[in-house]
Parts: C-alpha cells; sequence; structure tokens
C-alpha cells in the first residue's frame, strides 16, 4: 500500500464530528484552563489525553503514517486520533498560520479523511481551527496532464505522473519533491549549489535540484499561475550556468509540464 497506517479509520460524517468534537474541546478547554498558556506541548498533550481516557475515549497519539512509492518512503506522525475517527493537531505557537493549517490537511489527504482539527494551547485563550479536505483521494488521482511546452527529460515526464497516481494530488509539494530527488538518484546526486553571475560579475551561489546533467527542476503547485512567474524562471536561468529549468505545476486537476530554456 502506498499510504500506511495502524489505524482504520470509522467513517465520519458531519453530523457525527460535531458532537464528538464538542465533547472532545470541552476537555481541551479544560486542560488549558489548568494549566494556563506557558507549559510545553507534551505537558498539554499529556494532560489532554489524560483527561479523554478518563472520560472514556479511545485515544492514540504519535500515530504513524507511512508513504511510500517504489523505493522511496517517508514517515508522518499524527498527534492525537480519538475513537479512531477524528485527527486532531496539537500546537503551542503565537497564533496558527497556513503552515498549520497545510500540515493538517497533508494528513487528511494521505488519510481520505474528510475533516479534522487544530488546537493551539498557547494563547491566553485557547486557539483552534476547523479544517476540511472535501475532495476524495479518487478525485485527486483524476488529473489532465499538458506538455506542449516540455522539453525536459522523458523520466520526469514519466515519474510525476506515476507518483501522483499513487498518492493524488494536493499533498504538501515537499513529499513530491522529495520523492523525485529520490528516484533522480537521491540528494547527492540532484541537488548541486551552483556559481550565479551577471556579465562576468560573481553573484554568489545558488542550490538547484537537477533534472540532466546541464537543466534543473522546479516543482510548484499553483493553482492560478502568478503573473509573471515564467519570466521570473528566465531572469533566474540567466544568472545561472544552466542550459533549462523545467517547471512543474501540479494543480488538483492538472499537471503542467514546462520548460523554460536559455
Amino acid at each position: 500500500m502506498p499510504i500506511a497506517c495502524p489505524i482504520q479509520f470509522a467513517p465520519l460524517s458531519t453530523e457525527e464530528f460535531g458532537p464528538l468534537d464538542y465533547a472532545v474541546m470541552a476537555h481541551a478547554f479544560a486542560s488549558h484552563q489548568y494549566l494556563g498558556s506557558l507549559a510545553n506541548e507534551q505537558v498539554y498533550q499529556l494532560d489532554f489525553v489524560a483527561r479523554l481516557r478518563n472520560a472514556g475515549y479511545k485515544v492514540d497519539r504519535e500515530v504513524p503514517v507511512t508513504v511510500t512509492f517504489e523505493t522511496f518512503s517517508k514517515l508522518y506522525s499524527l498527534d492525537l486520533v480519538v475513537n479512531d475517527k477524528a485527527v486532531y493537531e496539537l500546537k503551542t505557537v503565537q497564533s496558527l498560520t497556513k503552515r498549520h493549517s497545510a500540515q493538517l490537511l497533508n494528513y487528511l489527504r494521505l488519510l481520505d479523511l474528510q475533516r479534522g482539527k487544530l488546537i493551539n494551547f498557547r494563547p491566553m485563550s485557547l486557539e483552534s481551527k476547523f479544517e476540511n479536505a472535501p475532495l476524495s483521494g479518487a478525485d485527486r488521482r483524476r488529473f489532465s496532464l499538458n506538455q506542449d511546452h516540455w522539453n525536459g527529460p522523458q523520466n520526469l515526464l514519466d515519474l510525476v505522473p506515476r507518483i501522483l497516481q499513487n498518492w493524488g494530488t494536493g499533498l504538501e509539494l515537499a513529499l513530491y519533491k522529495q520523492a523525485i530527488v529520490h528516484m533522480q538518484g537521491g540528494e547527492n546526486e540532484v541537488s548541486v549549489i551552483l556559481p550565479m553571475a551577471r556579465e562576468g560579475t560573481s553573484l554568489g551561489n545558488q542550490r538547484f535540484h537537477l533534472a540532466t546533467s546541464d537543466s534543473a527542476f522546479r516543482l510548484t503547485a499553483f493553482g492560478q499561475t502568478p503573473h509573471g512567474y515564467p519570466s521570473q524562471l528566465s531572469r533566474l536561468l540567466r544568472a545561472s550556468p544552466l542550459a533549462a529549468i523545467h517547471w512543474i505545476n501540479i494543480d488538483y486537476h492538472r499537471v503542467t509540464f514546462t520548460s523554460i530554456l536559455r
């Protein structure tokens, strides 16, 4: 299996999640009220878990999620799973950010779950946020390919869709990149530091991930490409010794392969 977890998650409808979450959050508020806002994350987690278990809930901590593709493997860890149904990620940060939402959404999509929740114990008032992942794994494995402007290596053109057929789109970009780098030979082979220059003036060094000996690849996940982004890639390219940057954009239902040539 490309994605493995020891918990067999039970389906959880919106109607079921609401009452369960209401009861779970009562214990989160109690823990925060008792400990205040200055304790370590592990202290909150242990107190929160103890309260939930004392109330009769099944609680699993640090639940592993293993993602594989051929010889590549990566391990994630879920903070809390309640009653084999609801995923909670616990934080102790000044405030929740898009990065925290993206982390939880990545977990939900990996497990083909529709909803989960972030809980932040650090603020003076307990902070929480629902996250919903409405697209199913089957939906995220249905995508089209656009390679009209691709002059890059065939192996990348073959590899990326195979990875996406295994995992689906919409996961964190770092996961796809790590898998591609691994399958291309690993960081030692693919990740290089190259000199940058303008008209003979040295501008220091820049890290690239090689697609071939004289070209690099760049991965994005734009729903709508920012205006001028191809031009920015061209500018980066002209200061480098590379012949091309091969750009792969992974949207939910469309994967676009574009070669930016010198």
